[in-house]
């Protein structure tokens, strides 16, 4: 059987091959990471009520709203934005900068934590092809609350796995940490909370059935004081939002309620009607996430991946391959997943994996290490496994790399935002103005950030105080083609409120259109 566990040395050729892989990923998220970054409506936003914290000392309650449910995250990815944006200068590059580093640490991680769980080669498949992966690579170069989730969903997964099977019980204040960020950067982290309860109950089961030893009881005291210490920091992380939702009548927590006992459009309770979504999933994750888009080889691959599981658990010496504990732990870690996607009735976009990213790469890698057990066993000959394997793997990298974000042109969001906004702060005269974005998928607020950072003086128009907050002038960015603009007519609420007015004047600026409205006479 090949061997699943750490060693405890490192050779100096694979601290090199490790930090290649390790620079590669940087390499691919942190290159032009200004140019190449996401930096919209939200984005905005979220800089906005950080920046807050240190000008206004005025701490969040609460994070960003979710798209559906009218339900809001917990406030720590705010709290994790905080000093990568000081350090910064308030540049909103720094939150972008940080979401970065911690992709190339979750590269790390999907090493360290496949290697423990399934050998070295089962590592450097996994780590080499998440470091690649297009999908990851753009989720990991931008500032965005469920961009932080691989991580510490990863990082939850490997604290319950030292907990249980190596019974280091100080890792369970690890574990109500990571939780708690995996919570509150989306709440499909809830789909890992019944893992993490059924192999905590392992755990707790496991010290009894050592009863006869004479050191059962101390393990049964650390045991339960770590787990209180772990859940104690866990509730208090989760704190800012219960005591939020407590002064605004529970609204999330009924929004949750609702959207899981009612929603019936959007979410089925019967668990059963997800059994015919969980292979065409399974293919979509793979083909998102580890064959760079490619349907065919995303077909493929999870063709091979299914039939290469089949065999090891109905060969001979694996038989009992399911009941291992590192393949029960990623096998249910996907079960609950993809389950819980199959549940979900509409659109399931990228980030939603985010909970289980790296959870394919780790059983990949895993079925690599074991295609080379199952030759010896006769079951797969010395060509495939020798010669087909490494064209796979190398196929796979091609694959990544062809689709790799940085073969596309950079949107310039942050670039073309700063030079509309040095266009306003220009032509405002430093008299108070009214803002609006006419946008498929923009609104005010990455402007409006940048205006705020520079002192100039945007009013929002608030329409029960109108004689205070309507100005003289209006400047209106259209980032959609010309003729649909219409920024007199255009029926946004920032447009409307306005009132009757006329273009006094217009600029084309880094691809969008700047008009600036006064009122007719």
């Amino acid at each position: 059987m090949a061997k699943t566990s750490l060693k405890l040395s490192i050779t100096k050729k694979e601290i090199l091959l490790l930090g290649l892989i390790l620079l590669v990923g940087a390499f691919l998220r942190l290159y032009r990471i200004s140019e190449h970054m996401t930096f919209l409506g939200d984005e905005g936003r979220d800089a906005i009520i950080v920046r807050r914290i240190f000008a206004e000392l005025h701490p969040p309650l609460i994070g960003p709203g979710t798209s559906i449910g009218n339900m809001y995250l917990g406030p720590l990815y705010y709290y994790l934005m905080a000093p990568a944006l000081l350090f910064a200068g308030f540049n909103p590059i720094g939150p972008a900068i940080m979401i970065a580093v911690l992709g190339v640490a979750t590269i790390f991680l999907v090493w360290k934590v496949t290697s423990e769980f399934f050998g070295e080669l089962a590592a450097w498949v996994a780590a080499t092809l998440y470091a690649v992966s297009p999908t990851v690579i753009t989720y990991s170069r931008s500032s965005w609350n469920p961009n932080i989730m691989p991580f510490f969903a990863l990082l939850s997964i490997y604290t319950i796995w030292r907990v249980w099977q190596k019974k280091e019980y100080k890792w369970l204040v690890t574990l109500g940490i990571s939780f708690a960020f995996v919570l509150q950067s989306h709440y499909l982290g809830l789909l890992l909370a019944p893992i993490l309860v059924l192999f905590w109950l392992l755990a707790l089961l496991k010290i009894k059935n050592f009863k006869l030893t004479e050191n059962w009881k101390l393990k049964i005291g650390n045991f339960a004081k770590y787990s209180l210490v772990g859940f104690g920091i866990f509730s208090l992380l989760m704190s800012p939002l219960v005591i939020f939702d407590a002064r605004h009548g529970w609204q999330n927590f009924g929004a949750l309620r609702k959207f899981f006992t009612e929603r019936q459009i959007t979410v089925s309770i019967r668990p059963w009607n997800a059994i015919p979504q969980i292979y065409p999933l399974f293919e979509k994750v793979n083909t998102r996430l580890i064959t760079g888009k490619n349907e065919l080889f995303g077909r493929l691959l999870s063709l091979l991946m299914i039939g290469l599981l089949g065999m090891l658990v109905f060969s001979k010496k694996n038989r009992s391959l399911i009941l291992k504990p590192s393949y029960l732990l990623l096998s249910l870690w996907l079960s609950f997943a993809l389950i819980g996607l199959g549940l979900y009735k509409q659109e399931i976009y990228d980030h939603y994996y985010g909970f289980f990213f790296p959870a394919p790469f780790l059983l990949l890698g895993a079925l690599a290490q074991e295609a080379l057990v199952i030759r010896h066993e006769g079951l797969v000959n010395k060509t495939i496994a020798y010669c087909l394997l490494p064209i796979a793997f190398t196929g796979l990298i091609v694959v990544n790399l062809k689709e790799n974000p940085l073969r596309y042109s950079p949107n310039r969001q942050l670039q073309r935002t700063q030079e509309v906004v040095n266009k306003i702060a220009i032509e405002s005269n430093g008299r108070n103005f009214n803002l609006a974005v006419i946008a498929e998928r923009n609104y005010e607020d990455a402007y409006k950030y940048f205006l705020l950072w520079k002192k100039k003086p945007v009013v929002d128009i608030d329409p029960q105080k109108a004689n205070d907050t309507i100005t003289n002038q209006l400047f209106v960015v259209c980032e959609m083609e010309e003729v649909k603009c219409d920024p007199t007519h255009n029926p946004k609420a920032q447009v409307a409120n306005f009132g009757w007015s006329k273009i006094e004047n217009e600029w084309q600026i880094a691809g969008v259109t700047l008009y600036k409205l006064v009122h007719t006479q």
